[in-house]
């Protein structure tokens, strides 16, 4: 390779010509125009970008890989995306951080009410399934909000503590709240769960699942007590005297190797009232990455020492099987945290400001949604791709625009094999309609 030398082309060629599907699935979704009518803050200057493309030009950003706010110049020298969106000019990372800094607490909720209403109001499906579940992120700066609290891999840094809600059929976030890090898991719980419904508008939840943070008398208390009661099972912590119930229990019935299970009608000190009470064991000796804990109070019982431990309190009366495994298939939200984190930078990109930093991340989940839709209803494939796997495979295509008389042509450069794979994935996009997810047969 000692004779290559380089020359310079001034054709506009964009290494993400995948864009242009989600583009079409957009415009079939009129997501702009939604946008429009969105209560957004306005701008000072008649020289400012107009929000909604800010908006959109944010969310294709990441989707392209910006982790952070000097990643966002990702689609700035992009000609090529300028003119898929028709956008005039386009905006450097700069200008995402002063409009993001317009909104307030109040345009928060307003904005992202708004938006997230439209969204599961156009889902066909009902009765969802909905996990809580929060998050640490670590901050290195002097944001704020960001204070020490609970940082298990980080210990005495200071951190943000976001709480977060999924819905797990459409695999889609229902609310996002960012927090101060020394909040409880479960801080202020009502007024983030009446703000979820009111989200999910006339959705009714058929189930919530949360982990043993959200172990709260208070909480058992406020599901119960809903016009129409909430049904959940949440993790119970193994405090002293769920450790003595699980001692006294002698009936276990065994679901396979190593694995029993039990139930019973269990009442803390504080309660008014007894509540259902599952336990599941699993053997160390036969299963040794069970999860659970190891109890530690009964030293010299050795069969409570044998086993790890979960437990649950639900106000379900499946069987307790079914109880535990509906309960495990949970475990689906913390992969959702995890490719928040790894592909959409939940972690790294933020602001001095709290209230910047909340638009910030709730624009994310945007961004998030509209990919899970892409997944569920043009992609379609069994296993969901994440969205680094998508970048690879359906975004990053070098492509370029030719002319055809008044006809524009996005060339992409696609190996023959992939062709029809891309293809269909073009027209499928352009068939999405309202209601978005459809039950196919």
């Amino acid at each position: 390779m000692s004779n290559l030398k380089i020359e310079f082309t001034d054709k506009e060629i964009t290494p993400w010509g995948g864009i242009a599907i989600l583009q079409k699935m957009m415009d079939k979704m009129s997501f702009s125009e939604v946008l429009k009518e969105a209560p957004l803050p306005t701008q000072g200057s008649n020289r400012g970008y107009d929000p909604v493309q800010l908006i959109m030009q944010f969310i294709i950003s990441v989707w392209c890989g910006a982790s952070r706010y000097e990643h966002l110049e990702v689609t700035r020298f992009d000609g090529m995306i300028q003119q898929m969106f028709g956008w005039k000019r386009m905006a450097g990372h700069r200008a995402f951080i002063r409009y993001f800094q317009k909104f307030t607490m109040e345009d928060n909720a307003n904005v992202f009410d708004y938006l997230y209403q439209w969204f599961f109001n156009n889902l066909a499906f009902d009765n969802f399934t909905l996990d809580l579940d929060s998050s640490v992120v670590t901050r290195y700066g002097t944001q704020q909000g960001a204070s020490k609290g609970y940082n298990p891999k980080k210990p005495g840094r200071n951190s943000h503590h976001p709480l977060m809600a999924f819905i797990a059929d459409v695999e889609m976030v229902a609310n996002f709240w960012l927090r101060s890090g020394d909040a409880h898991t479960a801080n202020n719980f009502e007024a983030f769960l009446n703000q979820t419904l009111h989200h999910l508008k006339d959705k009714r939840i058929g189930l919530l699942r949360a982990d043993t943070g959200f172990y709260s008398k208070k909480i058992f208390e406020l599901l119960e007590t809903y016009d129409t009661p909430i049904s959940y099972i949440i993790g119970c912590p193994l405090y002293v005297t769920i450790q003595r119930t699980i001692q006294s229990q002698k009936v276990w019935l065994m679901l396979d190797d190593g694995i029993e299970i039990a139930q019973t009608m269990y009442q803390s000190p504080t309660w008014d009232e007894p509540r259902r009470l599952i336990m599941v064991r699993q053997k160390v000796s036969e299963r040794p990455k069970a999860t659970g804990k190891v109890l530690r109070l009964f030293e010299d019982y050795e069969v409570v020492n044998g086993y790890r431990h979960t437990c649950y309190i639900t106000n379900l009366k499946l069987p307790p099987a079914e109880i535990w495994r509906l309960y495990r298939q949970r475990a689906t939200c913390e992969n959702r945290i995890k490719e928040l984190k790894y592909d959409y930078g939940l972690d790294k990109i933020n602001q001095q400001s709290f209230d910047a930093t909340e638009t910030t991340l709730n624009f994310l989940m945007i961004a998030y949604n509209l990919m899970s839709l892409f997944k569920q209803v043009v992609v379609r494939e069994s296993v969901r791709p994440t969205l680094k796997t998508l970048r690879y495979k359906a975004l990053g295509i070098g492509s370029y625009v030719v002319k055809s008389g008044s006809q524009k042509i996005l060339k992409m450069s696609v190996n023959m094999k992939r062709r029809s794979w891309i293809t269909k994935l073009w027209q499928t996009a352009g068939s999405v309609n309202s209601p978005f997810i459809t039950i196919e047969t």
